[in-house]
């Protein structure tokens, strides 16, 4: 079976394509990949099937593994991770706070950004604070924000 330089270019850009309707960005890889062999081919016109089979494999593969360990930093970290990154953030109390011990105490403040991937969060005070106030976080403690007037 002979495959020529144009037969690449079109299954990377076929693959290139099923990118966006699978967004699971894997396929990419092995669409570059193929794009990598098109190339090759314009350059080394003879290239046995097996070898442009063999590149294809290669570059994708490492493609795929220069991405997932290498450039895609974020992919390790974990939303407990954050907890000191949101002290000291301000938000405005969507759910008035009343003091530990009254039963009714957890509030619920709204930041402008996401704070720990989430705008909304319950919280805690030490004094009743109304809602529509701005607060500060103090501390995390689990799934909970202390906070303090602004």
């Amino acid at each position: 079976m002979e495959l020529a330089w144009w037969h690449w270019m079109v299954l990377g850009l076929g693959l290139g394509l099923l990118e966006l309707v699978v967004p699971a960005f894997f396929v990419i890889w092995f669409g570059l990949g193929a794009l990598l062999v098109g190339v090759t081919l314009l350059a080394i016109p003879t290239m046995a099937f097996t070898a442009q089979i063999l590149l294809w494999t290669a570059a994708s593969v490492a493609m795929t593994v220069l991405w997932f360990k290498v450039l895609r930093k974020d992919g390790e970290r974990t939303r407990s991770g954050q907890a000191d990154e949101a002290l000291g953030e301000i938000g405005v109390l969507v759910k008035a706070v009343e003091p530990l011990g009254v039963e009714s105490a957890r509030g619920e403040v709204r930041f402008q950004k996401p704070v720990m991937g989430s705008d909304v969060w319950p919280c805690l005070a030490d004094q009743a604070i109304a809602a529509g106030e701005r607060v500060r976080v103090l501390a995390v403690d689990g799934q909970i924000l202390k906070v303090g007037k602004y």
